[in-house]
């Protein structure tokens, strides 16, 4: 029986199996099952080769990239050709674009690199339509734009987010607070620091046992359920920020636009008529949170056409680095002076640890 087969008959033992008390360890083998499957179904037939994924995959360039992703025909492509210099074919046909196409975004003197993809199917997951592929060019994305028909939305963004789950892309969320560990001796060690109301220990042993693992440290700092164990437990899970773009909003109500505008995490649109792209531009700089930060050499203005492009959290170490990595060396850093909204006054005198905000001014002094 192929994994395909394998797949579907849990899924219909799950969909047959009432969910109550005495069910739910019977339950949670089947997602673990389930999902050791599907990382075996996205990693491909052992041996093949990277031809395969020619086309698809391509260079990473510029400060951050964000993957656009919907089906066939929803204006992938119109966006891309809007919003760059690049001109994606379109068509009223649909499979129009059969690669990725790259283009790069200029915005606040960041360069966004935008992949138009290839418009996937339903079951792309399982490799219909080299979804496969597609998707994995958007796990090495820093941001997605899920493009959808403003007149198909709820239908195509239930199916999009099932296929993207299925992968292990995990939509505007944050990894559970778990430390998980495998070890080469000593046992189980679980240990949780919050009353746990939807998994307990026994649940976590059998999962652990299911992928053939016998000794691990686990401490679980929240109220996570099964499923969420076992992402922690599989470990190669995607978690991206993701924007919810409706396209062709001439085409329905003012009513319908309405609400789906007020919808989180969305953006409503026409590329045709190039409706609301200058906003949706500020939504993905704020969804990809990333800061500039000007550098400025002792006695001289600072210089405001290359600004260092890093992201929000970032200290004057990761700006050291990003200049050069032998400055955030202790034995050549000395100190460094910040003016801008980080320092609490003009200029302030700081550390490799302080932390940069948006459009701070650094110079670094060395010994």
């Amino acid at each position: 029986m192929g994994i395909l087969e394998r797949i579907k008959e849990i899924e219909e033992e799950m969909a047959r199996t009432q969910k109550n008390k005495a069910t739910e360890y019977h339950l949670g083998l089947l997602k673990s099952r389930l999902a050791r499957l599907r990382s075996q179904l996205l990693e491909g037939p052992k041996g093949q080769g990277k031809s395969d994924e020619k086309g698809f995959e391509v260079v990473k360039h510029g400060d951050a990239r964000v993957a656009l992703v919907g089906f066939p025909s929803v204006g992938k492509s119109t966006l891309l050709s809007m919003l760059t210099k690049t001109k994606s074919e379109t068509a009223a046909y649909e499979f129009t674009t059969l690669t990725t196409i790259p283009g790069v975004l200029e915005y606040r003197d960041a360069k966004i690199q935008l992949l138009d993809l290839p418009g996937i199917i339903e079951g792309a997951s399982q490799g219909k339509g080299r979804g496969r592929q597609v998707i994995a060019v958007a796990r090495s994305a820093d941001m997605i734009l899920l493009m959808l028909d403003a007149m198909k939305a709820e239908e195509q963004r239930i199916l999009l987010e099932k296929e993207l789950e299925t992968v292990g892309i995990r939509l505007n969320k944050r990894p559970p607070n778990v430390y998980f560990a495998k070890k080469n001796s000593g046992g189980i060690l679980f240990t949780s620091t919050v009353p746990l109301t939807r998994m307990n220990e026994k649940m976590a042993y059998m999962i652990l046992h299911e992928y053939r693992i016998h000794n691990a440290e686990i401490l679980i700092r929240e109220d996570i359920s099964v499923d969420e164990f076992i992402d922690v437990v599989e470990g190669n899970r995607q978690y991206i920020r993701c924007l919810y773009v409706y396209n062709k909003i001439d085409s329905t109500t003012i009513e319908h636009v309405d609400r789906l505008a007020r919808m989180e995490h969305s953006v409503v649109v026409s590329c045709e008529l190039g409706l609301n792209l200058d906003y949706l531009v500020e939504k993905i700089w704020e969804y990809l949170q990333l800061i500039r930060v000007y550098t400025k050499k002792q006695g001289n203005p600072p210089d405001l056409r290359e600004p260092l492009i890093l992201r929000e959290g970032s200290t004057v170490e990761d700006a050291c680095k990003a200049i050069h990595r032998s400055l955030a060396d202790p034995s050549q850093f000395r100190y460094a002076l910040v003016w801008g909204r980080s320092a609490k006054h003009d200029p302030q005198r700081v550390g490799l640890s302080h932390p940069l905000l948006d459009e701070d001014v650094l110079q670094v002094v060395k010994k």
